[in-house]
């Protein structure tokens, strides 16, 4: 196999067109975005309750958010070896203009921001250098997102993540879409907003594609790049590695993950999405959990009513609770069978 061919978004270069997936709450901090960045690709750092083992997270959540968020960011740069490090701020978490602010004032070279619409963010970094990208999921958002963007701000984004119905975390399709669809039948969409994409080029230079969900191995690159795209995002396959920011009992539940073990689970907020079988997954479709403190992380979320808080189940998760939590995967997460570290994975995808 020959390497894979490097990208540019704008001014900024990726050696190897592989963008790190953002995974939180403490998946993908520092240590695992740097590592990445190091490896020629873009580290993405998870914006999603990074302050969760600051003494003061439970009493001012945004603050020790704000400081953790921070601290990752600039700790991500320093072993990044120049490589770029990148964010992923969900549009539905509450006060999304003050993560945006801190990415700006740290350092951080990209934005990614996906569940829901971000159809201010050129708004918010105009004037900066800060690369961004909206994730979608049908050509329709790629179509609404970029006339709104083209018309009101003579901009569209730097670059673009399509997720397909495989990915782990919140997912933009309905349950049964995420249960069903193939990415064979997804590949049609794909080449649609691709197409669609590049006829921005002429009056906005190209604007790289990435696809995310369910990509494993250098064939499901190689596909992808077939179709259009300029390289992929990938998640899944970095949680079992060394660098990994996860409890290593969250690594190995990943490790021993079999095929059946992969459900779709309902977030508190009505998004579908993907997660390993245990005991708290299977509860929570037939029973409610009560919200005895709320951490303010998602706009729409009410913890009167909401049958469970997710950022209490995805704590448990990261530090290593395997039963009573919630375990985001993606798809292929039985294809993980191993402990490894950042750099095999590229010298496996890049040779």
């Amino acid at each position: 196999m020959n390497k894979l061919k490097g990208v540019r978004i704008g001014d900024l270069a990726m050696n190897v067109p592989i963008i790190q997936g953002g995974m939180g709450i403490g998946i993908s901090l520092w240590r695992l975005a740097g590592a990445v960045a190091a490896q020629g690709g873009m580290g993405v750092i998870s914006a999603a309750q990074p302050g969760f083992l600051k003494e003061n997270f439970a009493k001012e959540p945004l603050k020790a958010n704000l400081e953790a968020l921070a601290e990752n960011i600039r700790k991500a740069k320093e072993i990044s070896n120049g490589g770029l490090i990148g964010v992923n701020i969900m549009r539905a978490c509450k006060n999304y203009g003050q993560y945006v602010q801190c990415c700006v004032e740290n350092g951080a070279d990209a934005i990614i921001s996906g569940a829901g619409l971000p159809l201010e963010l050129p708004e918010l970094l105009k004037d900066t250098k800060v690369k961004f990208a909206p994730i979608v999921s049908s050509l329709r958002a790629t179509q609404l997102i970029f006339k709104r963007w083209d018309k009101k701000f003579g901009r569209v984004s730097d670059f673009l993540v399509i997720e397909g119905p495989k990915a782990g975390g919140h997912l933009g399709f309905t349950p049964e879409e995420a249960e069903n669809l193939t990415n064979e039948e997804f590949d049609q969409e794909v080449v649609k907003i691709v197409e669609y994409v590049n006829t921005f080029e002429e009056k906005y230079g190209h604007i790289p594609v990435f696809f995310a969900g369910g990509v494993y191995d250098r064939a499901d690159i190689d596909h992808y790049v077939s179709l259009g795209c300029s390289g992929v995002q990938m998640a899944t396959r970095f949680v079992a590695t060394q660098e990994c920011d996860a409890a290593d009992a969250y690594k190995q539940a990943y490790i021993e993950a079999k095929k059946e073990d992969v459900m779709i689970v309902k977030s508190p907020v009505g998004l579908p999405g993907r997660a390993i079988r245990n005991s708290f997954a299977k509860e929570r479709q037939t029973s409610r959990r009560p919200v005895e403190k709320c951490f303010g992380c998602i706009e729409n979320c009410d913890p009167a009513t909401t049958h469970y808080c997710i950022t209490r189940a995805l704590i448990e998760a990261a530090v290593g609770e395997k039963e009573d939590s919630l375990l985001f995967c993606g798809e292929n997460v039985w294809r993980v069978d191993k402990m490894t570290t950042v750099k095999e994975i590229f010298e496996e995808l890049n040779s």
